[in-house]
């Protein structure tokens, strides 16, 4: 079997089924035997959201007439044996396309009137908006009917050229850009300015999301695409003409929204099935194939191993009709062992760094409140034994005891009292400085700072300095939560002393992922905030698109900071409540023993011997916790798939060992 993204992707997710199985199995013994409690439940719920949530987006970008939407249903899609995307000559895709898949709705075409660009609302703001989009019900049952819905996504409007500027489609600066006119004046512009497939195929079940992109006349017209949904994927496939190569339009897409960061990016020379001469010999065909490649290469300044030539349209049909021959005649098995070879094994790496720890916290969390519960039992134990042979009197005496020292115990609350008001105030600090509402201030400095500079061509200082501030605040949370945790430290150090209890520092909050999320989106913004965009910021509504669309991807950084940080403080907060919940429950049982044992001379021994049961069950639990645990550590470490076969191929610069164009019958066939 073609070792291909899809096979790969497949084996993926179902290493990530695997291990939320594991996951599930953890929790239900835990749950079964009450150690399910405090920091290791939100543990648990956080390792199963993020099992089951994690989403690999893959972004397609070409201009009109490059075979994008063929290749996408060559790699994903052929085993429907139909196209589920439009794929016809000229202009098919108008608007941005996701395909992926929510259980929670039905198969259905969302589609966002082109109108709500006049609104200045982001895409983010408006996907929590139901009502701003058009929905359609997909029959996946009814190929024909299928085809049909998703032609939707192609209508076009035709407006007048004011309502194009007003839109983003007409830009007096660049007119070689603006699109055609008809004999009325007007300008043909996408009816809609997004599209969500909500379509239930096994890899988009796993996880896939698949962004397909229109030309640069669209994609320049949405600031979202360029300065969130393209950054934010995880691969990039950039597709051009094997015919043509890099024609203007093809660089200035590249140059303006891809080339940054290139070692994500693959580079397909589409259609090399054109190129198929009956006059020419097979050297000649593929020595101009690989010509185009070096030239490729060289222009878009990427390696020559980036540069993929293939033909979709004749993988797409040897897919559908099962030819082994023809697939491996259109190269696009390379292709997908390169998307393969790089991104899953990538996606693998991350998610198994978050079940490591998240299973080590767990078991940690669970060792520590058994440890704490055993050492309770082990002083009720040495209590009891030592009045094996005594009176009433010496029972009575104990049960004094065992109240003074409840009442002793109760004097810690005065202190937890204390520690909670300034751990609350501290993280009380903290939040402010990552709340939307000081993201949003900070914003608002950045727009004045711009304002005041002629047609805003301070526009890419004032973006820095914001950076620089919001980097800033990063830090000082960070600062503060070692503050806290030095505050901690001083007083879990008195409670353990005089109080008995068992209390140990988290692990420390750790900001660096989320100041290199900032660090990202600085770097993806300040690309574009040259000259051209300074001047579209001149215009009030796209200045507050700008200013919403950022606000909107800043505040899921410091959101995600924001919520981390509270999970660390509750998890502390929880050990806490636990240990003084298991310690005044320990009072209340030795009191009910030694009440017990005053009324009935036999009760004694029985006690004793109940609390070894407890004890030795208490070890069982956690030798099988952490037998558990560490069976999903294990299993995180085992390889999903082998990449070794994909990565032998793309160690041939020019793909020499991959099957030709094809011999004189495979010719005929193609042309």
């Amino acid at each position: 079997m073609t070792h291909s993204f899809a096979t790969s992707l497949d084996a993926l997710g179902e290493w990530r089924g695997a291990l939320s199985e594991r996951v599930d199995t953890l929790a239900r013994f835990l749950a079964e035997h009450d150690l399910a409690q405090g920091a290791a439940a939100e543990q648990i719920g956080s390792l199963r959201e993020r099992l089951g949530n994690e989403k690999l987006v893959v972004a397609f970008v070409a201009e009109f007439s490059r075979g994008k939407s063929e290749l996408i249903n060559a790699i994903f899609f052929a085993d429907t044996g139909r196209r589920i995307l439009p794929a016809t000559p000229g202009r098919t895709t108008m608007c941005p396309v996701e395909l992926g898949w929510s259980a929670d709705e039905p198969p259905s075409l969302a589609l966002l009137p082109i109108e709500t660009r006049l609104e200045g609302l982001s895409l983010g703001e408006l996907r929590l908006q139901p009502r701003a989009w058009r929905r359609l019900e997909l029959k996946i049952d009814d190929a024909d009917e299928l085809a049909r819905s998703l032609l939707e996504v192609t209508r076009t409007e035709w407006v007048t050229e004011a309502q194009a500027r007003a839109l983003g489609f007409w830009d007096d600066a660049h007119p070689e850009d603006n699109p055609p006119r008809d004999d009325e004046g007007k300008v043909e512009v996408p009816a809609w300015r997004h599209a969500l497939i909500n379509y239930p195929h096994p890899l988009l079940r796993q996880g896939l999301v698949v962004l397909d992109t229109p030309g640069l006349n669209a994609i320049g017209a949405e600031p979202e695409l360029t300065l969130s949904l393209l950054p934010s994927a995880h691969a990039t496939v950039f597709i051009l003409g094997a015919d043509t190569g890099v024609t203007k339009s093809d660089l200035a897409i590249w140059r303006d929204h891809l080339g940054a960061r290139a070692p994500t990016r693959f580079v397909v020379l589409n259609k090399i099935d054109s190129l198929i001469d009956p006059l020419a010999t097979l050297e000649q065909v593929e020595a101009q194939i690989a010509q185009q490649q070096r030239e490729t290469a060289r222009t878009l300044g990427v390696g020559l191993e980036r540069v993929f030539p293939l033909s979709a349209r004749q993988a797409l049909a040897a897919r559908v009709e099962g030819d082994e021959m023809g697939l491996n005649e259109s190269r696009l098995p390379i292709l997908e062992a390169a998307l393969g070879a790089q991104l899953l094994p990538q996606r693998r790496q991350v998610l198994e760094q978050v079940v490591q720890e998240g299973a080590q916290q767990i078991e940690n969390h669970v060792v520590r409140h058994i440890g704490d519960a055993r050492r309770q039992l082990a002083e009720q134990t040495l209590e009891l034994r030592g009045l094996r042979g005594k009176n009433n009197a010496k029972v009575r005496l104990m049960i004094k005891r065992v109240d003074a020292e409840t009442a002793e115990f109760e004097e810690c609350t005065t202190l937890l009292q204390a520690m909670r008001a300034v751990h609350g105030r501290m993280l009380k600090d903290m939040l402010i400085d990552l709340s939307s509402d000081r993201v949003r201030d900070e914003v608002a400095e950045m727009q004045a700072s711009m304002g005041a500079s002629i047609l805003n061509l301070g526009a890419r200082k004032a973006f820095l300095a914001l950076c620089e501030r919001l980097r800033g605040l990063l830090a000082a949370a960070q600062r503060r939560n070692g503050e806290i945790r030095e505050m901690l430290a001083a007083s879990f150090g008195r409670l353990n002393a005089e109080f008995g209890f068992s209390l140990a520092q988290n692990k420390p909050l750790d900001f660096d992922r989320f100041t290199g999320e900032l660090q990202l989106i600085e770097s993806n913004y300040v690309q574009y905030l040259g000259l051209t965009l300074a001047l579209r910021l001149a215009q009030p509504k796209f200045m507050e698109q700008f200013r919403r669309m950022l606000i909107s991807k800043l505040r899921v950084v410091f959101e995600n900071a924001s919520s981390e940080l509270e999970l660390w403080n509750k998890a502390v907060s929880a050990q806490v409540d636990s240990q003084l919940r298991e310690r005044r429950k320990a009072f209340k049982r030795r009191r009910e023993t030694l009440e017990k044992i005053q009324s009935a001379a036999g009760e004694l021994e029985l006690r004793i011997e109940e609390i070894e049961t407890q004890d030795q069950r208490l070890i069982e639990f956690q030798a099988k916790t952490s037998e558990l645990a560490e069976s999903l550590r294990e299993y995180a470490l085992v390889a999903p798939f082998s990449t070794d076969a994909a990565f032998d191929k793309l160690d041939l610069p020019l793909f020499e060992d991959a099957v030709p164009v094809g011999d004189e019958a495979a010719m005929q066939r193609q042309a």
